[in-house]
Protein backbone atom coordinates (compact mmCIF):
# COMPACT_ATOMS: atom_id res chain seq x y z
CA UNK A 1 0.00 0.00 0.00
CA UNK A 2 1.39 3.36 -1.01
CA UNK A 3 1.34 6.44 1.21
CA UNK A 4 2.11 10.13 0.79
CA UNK A 5 3.67 12.39 3.42
CA UNK A 6 3.23 16.11 3.00
CA UNK A 7 4.59 19.14 4.81
CA UNK A 8 2.59 22.29 5.31
CA UNK A 9 2.21 24.74 2.46
CA UNK A 10 4.68 27.64 2.73
CA UNK A 11 1.95 29.94 1.38
CA UNK A 12 0.15 29.82 4.74
CA UNK A 13 3.12 31.40 6.53
CA UNK A 14 4.66 33.63 3.84
CA UNK A 15 3.03 36.81 5.20
CA UNK A 16 5.04 36.36 8.42
CA UNK A 17 8.46 36.33 6.74
CA UNK A 18 10.51 39.39 7.55
CA UNK A 19 8.05 40.95 10.00
CA UNK A 20 9.65 42.69 12.97
CA UNK A 21 9.24 41.26 16.48
CA UNK A 22 6.34 43.59 17.36
CA UNK A 23 4.38 42.55 14.27
CA UNK A 24 5.10 38.88 14.91
CA UNK A 25 3.99 39.32 18.53
CA UNK A 26 0.68 40.73 17.31
CA UNK A 27 0.15 37.39 15.53
CA UNK A 28 1.27 35.35 18.55
CA UNK A 29 4.47 34.31 16.75
CA UNK A 30 8.06 34.28 18.00
CA UNK A 31 11.19 34.26 15.82
CA UNK A 32 14.02 32.05 17.10
CA UNK A 33 17.56 31.56 15.86
CA UNK A 34 18.42 27.88 15.45
CA UNK A 35 21.26 27.07 17.83
CA UNK A 36 21.45 23.28 17.49
CA UNK A 37 20.49 20.49 15.20
CA UNK A 38 18.49 18.40 15.62
CA UNK A 39 16.18 20.60 17.59
CA UNK A 40 13.90 22.69 15.40
CA UNK A 41 11.94 20.42 13.02
CA UNK A 42 10.45 22.48 10.20
CA UNK A 43 6.87 21.51 9.30
CA UNK A 44 7.18 22.71 5.70
CA UNK A 45 10.34 20.97 4.44
CA UNK A 46 10.21 18.21 7.09
CA UNK A 47 13.88 18.71 7.87
CA UNK A 48 15.71 19.92 10.94
CA UNK A 49 16.32 23.64 10.47
CA UNK A 50 20.03 24.43 10.00
CA UNK A 51 22.01 26.19 12.73
CA UNK A 52 21.98 29.95 12.24
CA UNK A 53 18.64 30.05 10.37
CA UNK A 54 15.47 31.67 11.70
CA UNK A 55 12.39 29.68 12.55
CA UNK A 56 8.99 30.95 13.52
CA UNK A 57 7.32 29.37 16.53
CA UNK A 58 3.56 29.62 16.24
CA UNK A 59 0.31 27.94 17.11
CA UNK A 60 -1.21 26.01 14.21
CA UNK A 61 -4.56 24.24 13.85
CA UNK A 62 -3.61 20.94 12.26
CA UNK A 63 -6.89 19.15 12.96
CA UNK A 64 -9.78 21.49 12.05
CA UNK A 65 -12.43 18.75 11.96
CA UNK A 66 -15.51 19.71 14.01
CA UNK A 67 -15.10 16.79 16.43
CA UNK A 68 -13.72 16.48 19.97
CA UNK A 69 -10.38 15.72 18.24
CA UNK A 70 -10.10 19.23 16.81
CA UNK A 71 -6.58 20.31 17.71
CA UNK A 72 -3.90 22.97 17.50
CA UNK A 73 -0.42 23.17 18.98
CA UNK A 74 2.95 24.87 18.67
CA UNK A 75 5.06 24.22 15.56
CA UNK A 76 8.25 25.55 14.00
CA UNK A 77 8.37 26.74 10.40
CA UNK A 78 11.61 27.70 8.68
CA UNK A 79 11.43 31.37 7.78
CA UNK A 80 11.77 31.64 4.02
CA UNK A 81 10.99 27.98 3.26
CA UNK A 82 9.64 27.82 -0.29
CA UNK A 83 8.82 24.19 -1.04
CA UNK A 84 6.86 21.71 1.03
CA UNK A 85 7.96 18.11 1.42
CA UNK A 86 5.63 15.97 -0.70
CA UNK A 87 6.79 12.41 -1.32
CA UNK A 88 5.30 8.98 -1.87
CA UNK A 89 6.60 6.07 0.22
CA UNK A 90 9.47 8.19 1.62
CA UNK A 91 9.86 8.79 5.33
CA UNK A 92 11.80 12.02 5.96
CA UNK A 93 14.90 11.72 8.14
CA UNK A 94 13.43 14.14 10.71
CA UNK A 95 10.74 11.53 11.38
CA UNK A 96 13.17 8.60 11.53
CA UNK A 97 15.14 10.03 14.44
CA UNK A 98 12.32 10.84 16.87
CA UNK A 99 9.64 8.95 18.76
CA UNK A 100 6.40 9.54 16.89
CA UNK A 101 2.75 9.30 17.76
CA UNK A 102 0.65 8.27 14.76
CA UNK A 103 -3.08 8.95 14.88
CA UNK A 104 -5.43 7.50 12.27
CA UNK A 105 -8.60 9.47 11.51
CA UNK A 106 -11.63 8.71 9.37
CA UNK A 107 -12.85 11.13 6.69
CA UNK A 108 -14.96 13.00 9.25
CA UNK A 109 -12.05 13.57 11.64
CA UNK A 110 -12.86 10.88 14.19
CA UNK A 111 -9.90 9.05 15.73
CA UNK A 112 -10.00 5.36 14.78
CA UNK A 113 -6.61 4.05 15.92
CA UNK A 114 -3.26 5.28 17.19
CA UNK A 115 0.20 3.99 17.98
CA UNK A 116 3.73 5.09 18.87
CA UNK A 117 6.74 4.20 16.72
CA UNK A 118 10.36 5.10 16.12
CA UNK A 119 12.90 4.52 13.37
CA UNK A 120 12.30 1.38 11.33
CA UNK A 121 8.92 0.84 13.08
CA UNK A 122 7.32 3.97 11.59
CA UNK A 123 6.61 2.75 8.07
CA UNK A 124 5.10 -0.59 9.19
CA UNK A 125 2.92 1.36 11.63
CA UNK A 126 1.68 3.63 8.82
CA UNK A 127 0.86 0.57 6.70
CA UNK A 128 -0.86 -1.19 9.61
CA UNK A 129 -3.04 1.86 10.29
CA UNK A 130 -3.97 2.16 6.62
CA UNK A 131 -4.93 -1.53 6.57
CA UNK A 132 -8.03 -0.31 8.39
CA UNK A 133 -10.26 0.92 5.53
CA UNK A 134 -11.99 3.45 7.79
CA UNK A 135 -8.74 5.39 8.27
CA UNK A 136 -8.58 8.19 5.69
CA UNK A 137 -5.44 9.96 6.93
CA UNK A 138 -2.83 9.88 9.67
CA UNK A 139 -1.50 12.75 11.70
CA UNK A 140 2.06 12.29 12.90
CA UNK A 141 3.18 14.05 16.08
CA UNK A 142 6.57 14.28 17.76
CA UNK A 143 5.71 12.27 20.86
CA UNK A 144 7.91 14.02 23.43
CA UNK A 145 6.54 17.53 22.91
CA UNK A 146 3.25 16.48 21.32
CA UNK A 147 3.71 18.81 18.36
CA UNK A 148 2.13 18.10 15.00
CA UNK A 149 4.75 16.87 12.50
CA UNK A 150 3.04 15.99 9.21
CA UNK A 151 0.07 14.42 7.50
CA UNK A 152 0.09 11.02 5.81
CA UNK A 153 -2.49 10.15 3.17
CA UNK A 154 -3.13 7.09 1.07
CA UNK A 155 -1.33 7.47 -2.26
Amino acid sequence: MAYRISGLSPDVFRFLHGLDDAALDAHGVKRLRVDKTPGYPDRITLTDAPVGQSVLLLNYEHQPAPTPYRSRHAIFVLEGAEAAFDEHDVLPEVMRTRILSLRGFDADGWLKDADVAQGDEVEPTILRLFANPSIAYIHVHYAKHGCYAARVDRA
